[in-house]
């Protein structure tokens, strides 16, 4: 949805707690770093998990969540703000980030590499002592509410000389690294998330370990957990297990028709 400065952005106050799997030490790391006032990166593969566990941290600092979906097109001012008419005169609108610094919220950026590069060094200035953003159109410098943070997420499976964080971004972050579960809570999650009993969850993600063991063969990325719990839903719906599987875990990854000939004889292997 985008918001009245035009960018794709959603706020939240979640109310109920949302489903998350601890993994490692990642809520006392964010815990501390959210004490420390330090700004958060994300790294990890799609799918695995970042968002939910943004999510998640939200709802366990009770403060609220703005996320903005980055894209290739996102100007510093979607960010930050800008003029509109609005009944025949001219009103400054808040952006997404700027609300989320004069509010003390959590602005939570998704896959930040996606962004122009002239839009991330907005941010620079809230990532250091400073905590402070200008709005060049209204020659104004905001100090960042005592309770605001920035997070940022990150796939470093899409680094490339044009697809990459400048060296002066990244180093600005505080680092949580992600990656699928281990194969017994990857399964819980999937159960319990796509609505079906443990052995089947168990399979698919057998069937992703497979998937993914494929990457250095000609796959970009691998099975997500998120495209396990697509297929479990299916799977829920009654559609049969290897058209849930073929139609939710492997089209989504491949349109090379070898590839997915190969990724078929791994749902015949598993099922």
């Amino acid at each position: 949805m985008k918001d009245e400065s035009g960018c794709a952005s959603a706020l939240k106050s979640i109310s109920r707690e949302p489903y998350y799997l601890v993994c490692g030490n990642e809520i006392k790391m964010f815990e501390a770093a959210y004490d420390a006032r330090l700004p958060v990166m994300l790294k990890g593969p799609t799918g695995c998990g970042k968002t939910r566990f943004i999510e998640y941290m939200s709802y366990r600092l009770k403060r609220p969540l703005i996320t903005v979906a980055c894209h290739e097109d996102l100007f510093a001012t979607d960010l930050t703000g800008r003029f509109l008419l609005k009944n025949d005169e001219t009103v400054w609108m808040d952006g997404p980030l700027t609300r989320a610094v004069r509010t003390g919220a959590i602005c939570y950026l998704d896959e930040i590499v996606e962004a122009r590069k002239d839009t991330t060094v907005v941010i620079h200035p809230l990532t250091d002592y400073r905590r402070t953003l200008g709005i060049d159109k209204k020659g104004e410098v905001i100090s960042a509410h005592p309770d605001f943070m920035l997070v940022v997420s990150y796939n470093p499976g899409y680094q490339s000389i044009l697809k990459d964080l400048k060296q002066s971004t990244r180093q600005r972050f505080v680092s949580l690294e992600f990656d699928y579960p281990e194969s017994e809570k990857e399964a819980e999650i999937v159960s319990h998330e796509g609505g079906v009993e443990i052995d089947m969850a168990l399979k698919l993600v057998a069937l992703a370990g497979k998937i993914r063991s494929m990457r250095e063969h000609g796959l970009t990325e691998g099975a997500s957990t998120r495209l396990l719990i697509y297929a479990a839903q299916l799977i829920g719906k009654d559609i049969p297990v290897k058209e849930a599987c073929l139609s939710a875990i492997c089209l989504p990854l491949t349109d090379d028709g070898k590839l997915i000939e190969t990724l078929t004889d791994l749902i015949e292997d598993v099922f």
